[in-house]
């Protein structure tokens, strides 16, 4: 009989503990600053005075770069592109070189205008949506200056150089002297 009223006693115990628990609303909270965080809008109209001139929006410090972004040392002028077209050397390795990467790239960015030949007729001038694309046998190019233009864009080809990396630009590069030289 007595361990009838201990199992009752103990039963009851839990259903009274069980009953009283919240999730959505805990008793206690340990560190509360890391759960609930006392931050400051961005564009907040109060002023704040953690930061300089009461803004929490700051612009970044003079002479930062995004991370990943590799600076380029040739302004966007056509006198960059004339420096560019006679100084700029690829950094690209015999291995490089040969690896059919460059080819890939082009057939991705550059064959829908170019060509597959690099003769200037592909797919969007064939439909005429551009004209004026022109083929590489016909123009003095160097690998600074395919560089230059991936990077910055020229007349009516834009800049990919968000689509592709320095790197990748100079195997594109490569790539299309080797279908000038064809």
């Amino acid at each position: 009989m007595k361990s009838l009223y201990k199992i009752t006693l103990i039963f009851g115990l839990m259903i009274l503990v069980a009953s009283c628990h919240n999730d959505a609303n805990p008793n206690y909270q340990y560190f509360p600053n890391m759960y609930e965080a006392v931050s400051a809008e961005t564009y907040a109209t109060a002023p704040v005075d953690v930061f300089k001139n009461g803004k929490e929006g700051q612009l970044p410090a003079p002479g930062s770069i995004n991370r990943g972004f590799e600076p380029f040392d040739y302004a966007n002028t056509p006198e960059g592109y004339a420096l560019a077209k006679a100084n700029l050397k690829s950094p690209l390795t015999v291995e490089e070189r040969i690896s059919d990467k460059g080819k890939e790239l082009f057939d991705i960015y550059c064959i829908s205008c170019h060509g597959a030949t690099g003769d200037g007729k592909g797919k969007l001038v064939e439909r005429e949506k551009f004209l004026g694309v022109p083929n590489y046998k016909d123009r003095e190019i160097t690998e600074g200056s395919i560089f230059y233009v991936e990077t910055y864009g020229l007349n009516a080809m834009g800049s990919h150089a968000n689509q592709m990396s320095a790197h990748e630009r100079w195997l594109v590069a490569d790539y299309v002297l080797k279908l000038k030289a064809q």
